[in-house]
């Protein structure tokens, strides 16, 4: 079976033929890539060519009629690389190919009817000016290796070209997740199937649904019917639509495990079902953010059978081996509060809520079980009390995740990877599920199968999702996938940004959503001054915005923190700007900037003195160019009625980092008291405005030094 692409383009790797692998940007980096000379045209300088696609079985070439999943994800794979070559795709499927085909995909089996953690995903990828070759042992690793051949398409010379190049690839981490909550805040369909293919393009296998909270019940129970009539505020998914994803996710390689939290931050359930809460009095689904007094009731055995019904019919729409549970932030409030649970704890002899809890998740394992399931859940189900087979997913960090397996437990980290704390890439990525000092055996480590990235949906929609996890999520996928060696972070951020436009190529709304915004926020289609400001500001954390910000379900989420994003270029940008000026200057431990300044490393090569001298110069004279603009803004507009004292600020800085920029750079010391009215400001300048902070601080904090120490 073959397709045909037609195109007029050639493609290129990065420089010429003896350019190293590193060079190439890929993204996760393999496990091993090894550059070639030359390179394979795909549509040349002028005039069409074929670029052909031939299937072969265990080296037997040949029609593969039952295995849609693989020749959907080749089809795909052509439609991306004629929108990166520019040509024209045939969209026909033909008999075997007669003659060599320029790529030739070969897969042992088409892999698991559902696919599992022991699924094998490694794939190689041999490219050479004659043709490509991608051999995989099922289906999910030759939709890796697609995704890389994609990422090694380039221009130049106005051709399109795959470098010579050979990637013998498979990923560090068997669970490799993202999880994303619809409870606070509803994602509707288009944002899961978006996410979905941002997912393939980093080679994420897990799709952690988290579909209950207090604040909303998000799956349709026919045999419960009154969770989503009553618990969902009207926004659920259908079983149709859940099914739905289910299989776009496997078509993609992405196992979809969902998330029904309990027996805490129920209040949605026990308000749609009062009879299996513990004698809580709820009217309404709570509106703030929060953990109300809401946990389903351990010892009535009617909690036991609903569960049972409802595990069932949720078994028959998602069939990954993982059922989430939850498990997390239970403190027993109600428990507490009810004498007749009360006085079934004293009969048991349990201490507290911990142990009722430990009682509850011994009575549902085996109705999991039952039902084909493994249990997975947060840190709070560790308890001696349930065998080793269940899953601790931690989100109280790596002492915690390492605790369970010395203890024989499997375990997934997630701790360092929570997207709301507005971590830098280079944060996260550095951050890892087994680091190289731990202290666990070799057998406990196997016990590591990875980690997961979270996204919490307090203070997102669906208008602002795509800029809350994208690109950062690529960062702490490749953590995931490739070598734990793997640490360079200016080679990351490189790599970073052209992922990022990738991202956008399969739909993704992290660029122009924010973008959107802005010019909506500012009233005008070229926010230039707005754009300023939002380049080299980031949103605050989530703990920072929950103290100044109390977010509902009702908040519109459209001001200035909704439209910046965390760790922007101009981060790194000044960085290596102010490091070619400023030479071995060093910033004195805890600088004037938030924790996030680990991010701040050069992008790409370094610049000259000259060139960052010259970078510099514009970029002050702009803060204080643009200053006036942003005051207006802050004053004739409610949403950016915030932002007047960092429009100040900016102007300040600006003012202030031409000036230590000329000392440094005409070796000229600064007038006495410069340097503390200088340090004054960077200090006022360090506390959160709007729920935005500055990122270029430490900069310029390191550019006074310098020009501080020319006056010694």
């Amino acid at each position: 079976m073959q397709w045909r692409f037609f195109g007029s383009v050639v493609l290129a790797c990065v420089g010429a033929a003896a350019a190293s692998a590193q060079q190439i940007a890929l993204m996760p980096m393999p496990a091993s890539a090894k550059r070639a000379d030359g390179s394979l045209t795909v549509t040349p300088v002028h005039g069409l060519s074929h670029f052909t696609v031939a299937f072969a079985r265990n080296g037997a070439p040949g029609a593969l009629t039952a295995d849609t999943r693989l020749l959907d994800a080749a089809h795909r794979m052509l439609v991306r690389l004629d929108r990166t070559c520019g040509g024209d795709v045939l969209r026909s499927v033909n008999g075997p190919a007669s003659g060599r085909a320029t790529l030739t995909i070969e897969v042992a089996r088409e892999g698991e009817a559902v696919q599992s953690l022991d699924e094998d995903e490694s794939y190689k990828l041999d490219v050479t000016p004659a043709g490509a070759q991608l051999t995989a042992a099922t289906d999910v690793g030759a939709m890796h290796g697609m995704e890389t051949l994609l990422q090694l398409a380039s221009h130049v010379g106005g051709a399109c070209v795959l470098p010579a190049i050979t990637i013998d690839d498979a990923p560090r981490f068997r669970w490799r997740g993202f999880m994303l909550d619809v409870s606070r805040h509803f994602e509707p369909l288009p944002v899961i199937k978006r996410t979905l293919d941002g997912m393939a393009v980093a080679k994420l296998n897990v799709f952690h649904w988290h579909l209950s909270d207090d604040q909303g019940f998000r799956a349709e129970s026919r045999r419960f019917p009154r969770l989503t009539s009553v618990g969902s505020g009207g926004l659920f998914y259908t079983q149709e639509q859940m099914r739905d994803i289910v299989a776009y996710a496997r078509a993609r390689g992405i196992r979809v495990v969902p998330e029904f939290d309990m027996p805490g931050h129920s209040t949605s359930w026990i308000l749609a079902y009062p009879e299996i809460g513990s004698g809580e009095d709820i009217r309404a689904l709570p509106t703030t953010f929060g953990i109300p007094v809401a946990e389903l009731d351990p010892p009535r055995e009617s909690t036991y059978k609903f569960l049972d019904g409802f595990i069932g019919e949720m078994s028959g729409i998602f069939p990954d081996a993982y059922f989430h549970i939850g498990g997390d932030e239970t403190p027993g409030t109600g428990w507490m509060a009810n004498s007749r649970i009360r006085a079934f704890m004293q009969r048991r002899g349990f201490a507290g809520p911990p142990e009722l809890q430990a009682y509850f998740n011994q009575r549902l394992l085996p109705i999991l079980e039952r039902h084909g399931k493994r249990m997975i859940g947060w840190d709070e189900i560790l308890n001696p009390a349930l065998p080793k087979d269940i899953v601790i997913q931690s989100w109280r960090g790596e002492e915690s995740l390492a605790a369970g397996a010395r203890q024989g437990y499997e375990g997934i980290l997630s701790a360092p990877y929570y997207l709301d704390a507005q971590k830098s890439s280079a944060q996260m990525f550095l951050a890892d599920p087994l680091p190289a000092d731990t202290k666990l055996d070799a057998g406990q480590q196997t016990l590591v199968l990875g980690g997961e990235v979270c996204m919490w949906a307090e203070q997102l929609d669906p208008e602002t999702v795509d800029s809350r996890v994208w690109p950062r999520t690529l960062a702490v996928a490749e953590r995931f996938w490739s070598p734990q060696s793997n640490r360079d972070l200016p080679y990351l951020y490189q790599r970073l940004r052209r992922a990022s436009l990738e991202l956008e190529d399969v739909g993704l709304l992290h660029i122009s959503g924010p973008q959107q915004l802005r010019r909506n926020l500012a009233g005008t289609l070229h926010p230039e001054a707005l754009e300023l400001l939002a380049s080299v500001t980031e949103p605050v954390s989530f703990s920072d915005r929950e103290e100044e910000q109390h977010t509902d379900a009702y908040n519109s989420l459209d001001r200035l923190v909704d439209a910046v994003v965390a760790d922007p270029p101009s981060r790194q940008a000044m960085a290596g700007d102010v490091d070619a000026v400023a030479g071995d200057v060093r910033l004195p431990a805890g600088g004037k900037d938030s924790p996030d300044t680990s991010g701040d490393v050069p992008e790409g090569f370094p610049p000259t003195r000259g060139e960052a001298i010259a970078d510099l110069e514009e970029r002050f004279f702009a803060w204080q160019r643009n200053a006036p603009a942003l005051l207006q803004l802050a004053r004739e507009t409610p949403r950016l009625n915030d932002i007047e004292p960092l429009a100040v600020e900016l102007g300040e800085l600006g003012a202030v980092g031409a000036q230590a920029l000329t000392f440094v750079d005409t070796r000229t010391a600064p007038p006495p008291g410069w340097a503390e009215r200088a340090d004054a400001l960077l200090t006022r300048s360090a506390h959160n405005t709007a729920l935005v902070r500055f990122t270029f601080l430490p900069s310029i904090e390191k550019l006074v030094l310098a020009a501080e120490a020319r006056g010694r």
